[in-house]
């Protein structure tokens, strides 16, 4: 990952990981994701320690000496002797000897240092975010929400699951596994305590680990024909940015005498996709596309774009994204959402709806991208979200609290902001768009 390929939920999820026992999967995982989140901050304090400054780490020496001082700086339980120990070790085994001696004194001068506190202060939470995003989140959004969502990405998000019924939770909870409601949806609940992938449940596609937000994106898709025609089903939706795969399922539960294409633009992950909605039959069809040269003509009833953008509003689950993203890169983004909303546009029937979703936090990427492609495209127009929440209380898909708080998420515009952490859920972003003719 510190040379630029891979993402840290693949990491984690990778055969090696895999065969630890789960206390050792937890560590790892805390390790990982820990030493990402901090990453700045741990950077410059090892920088203030090195005998020379400036001096170019190898990437090895590097990585050592972060997960050492991430333990002595921000966990409790392990002895600072002990993370210095076991970093000391990462270096020579990494073929580094030589630095064994300055990993050494560098932590043991950390730990001489570290206080007594392991409470997060704001500054200290601002500061292991890039200076551009914070300055770009206290320009749109405000002080207390940018420093709210820098917060957020320093914790460990909430592990949200859907179930397949309540006969599955019961089967949960009698296996040690702690749940509790939902903050938003009554079929969503988060756990608390036991790990749910070793359950038969798990591996057999009864619980699904998928953030609320997520499936509160899939479900305002399901729904958006019904909020102003209760009852109107769509017969014909299209997931044009589907891979992994949890909103399209949820289109289909919702929506089962649909057809439902799902499209998807890497062959590994439509692999992967194919694989993972093969329980629901010629109900989805898979296909090898680029949503954005989606070339059919008025022909779906639903069109749900959720597509590839920063992903900032997912820093607490993926902290890789901060030291990887540039300002620059906002651009490359929006030029491919706006071309997967025009074909969305092209691609739905007259009196047809798209759902355009985005887990960022961005404007570029999310109500500019909408206002330039309505301005561009006569025949549709932006539809308030509020009815669509409504539309899910009355179908007792979002609880009446849920509904509450979301319609107080609504913009001016009619679209659904979501800052991180606010109600559980990572940021999103969602608006919806009728083609009148």
């Amino acid at each position: 990952m510190e040379r630029g390929g891979g993402h840290a939920g693949d990491l984690l999820h990778g055969p090696a990981v895999n065969a630890l026992s789960q206390p050792d999967r937890n560590l790892a995982t805390t390790l990982v994701l820990g030493a990402l989140r901090w990453q700045i901050r741990l950077d410059a304090t090892i920088k203030a320690h090195l005998a020379k400054p400036n001096a170019k780490l190898d990437a090895e020496v590097l990585i050592a000496l972060r997960l050492g001082a991430f333990q002595i700086l921000h966990l409790d339980r392990i002895p600072a002797h002990a993370a210095i120990d076991e970093s000391v070790e990462l270096a020579k085994q990494a073929g580094h000897r030589f630095a064994a001696g300055m990993v050494n004194a560098v932590l043991r001068k950390i730990g001489r240092e570290r206080g007594s506190s392991h409470e997060l202060s704001t500054a200290d939470c601002e500061q292991a975010h890039p200076a551009w995003m914070v300055e770009r989140w206290t320009k749109a959004f405000g002080d207390d929400t940018a420093r709210a969502i820098c917060r957020h990405g320093q914790e460990q998000p909430e592990l949200a699951v859907r179930l397949a019924s309540a006969a599955t939770e019961r089967e949960l909870t009698d296996s040690g596994i702690r749940l509790v409601a939902g903050k938003l949806l009554t079929g969503a609940r988060t756990v608390l305590a036991g790990d749910v992938t070793a359950t038969s449940a798990f591996s057999e596609s009864r619980v699904r680990i998928q953030d609320e937000g997520s499936q509160l994106i899939a479900e305002i898709a399901a729904a958006s024909r019904c909020a102003t025609n209760p009852g109107q089903k769509a017969k014909s939706v299209l997931d044009a940015c589907a891979a992994p795969g949890g909103k399209t399922m949820i289109l289909s539960e919702r929506n089962p005498e649909a057809q439902i294409v799902a499209c998807e633009a890497s062959p590994q992950r439509l692999a992967a996709l194919r694989e993972r909605v093969e329980g629901f039959g010629n109900r989805i069809e898979c296909r090898l596309v680029d949503a954005a040269a989606l070339n059919e003509t008025a022909k779906y009833d639903v069109v749900l774009v959720d597509a590839p953008c920063s992903g900032t509003g997912t820093l607490g689950r993926n902290p890789e994204i901060r030291h990887r993203l540039k300002i620059e890169d906002l651009a490359r983004h929006v030029d491919r959402q706006k071309a997967i909303l025009r074909a969305a546009v092209r691609s739905v029937k007259p009196g047809g709806r798209i759902v355009y979703s985005m887990c960022s936090l961005e404007p570029e990427e999310n109500e500019l991208v909408v206002e330039a492609v309505l301005a561009e495209q006569p025949g549709i127009r932006q539809v308030p979200l509020t009815g669509c929440i409504d539309a899910l209380r009355v179908a007792g898909i979002v609880t009446e609290t849920g509904a509450k708080n979301l319609r107080e998420c609504v913009t001016a515009e009619g679209a659904l902001r979501l800052i991180p952490g606010a109600l559980g859920t990572d940021g999103f972003f969602v608006a919806v768009i009728e083609k009148m003719f």
